[in-house]
């Protein structure tokens, strides 16, 4: 178990290494850069983006209010239910999400295993 321990101990640190990069390339978080990415399969309501990226509803309300104050994204009501909201990429979430590519960032090598066979989707 302490092997285990310790290489998600790793994997962790080569986590914050790409929340890093992200910030200082794109401007956006590891979970903001998620979010757009969920967003860039066409319109979502909160509670959906927060089951794709298994945030808690909370903490995705407060990751949609960053790359909204970041000007990424657009909210629109539904067209049934007023009281619904939806969030759409912008012009600006578009450019932004086809910058963040694999080639991009340094892929830590613990997690090339798994992330290293990512292209230019």
């Amino acid at each position: 178990m302490i092997k285990v321990i310790c290489q998600l101990r790793d994997i962790n640190i080569a986590m914050n290494d790409l929340e890093i990069q992200l910030n200082d390339k794109y401007g956006v978080g590891l979970n903001e850069a998620m979010a757009l990415c969920c967003l860039s399969e066409g319109r979502l309501s909160a509670s959906e983006i927060a089951e794709m990226t298994g945030m808690t509803s909370s903490h995705c309300s407060k990751v949609i209010r960053s790359v909204e104050q970041k000007m990424l994204i657009e909210r629109s009501l539904g067209e049934n239910d007023k009281r619904q909201m939806y969030f759409n990429l912008n012009k600006e979430g578009k450019k932004v999400l086809s910058q963040i590519k694999c080639k991009g960032l340094v892929l830590p090598e613990i997690l090339q295993p798994v992330l290293g066979h990512c292209d230019e989707e």
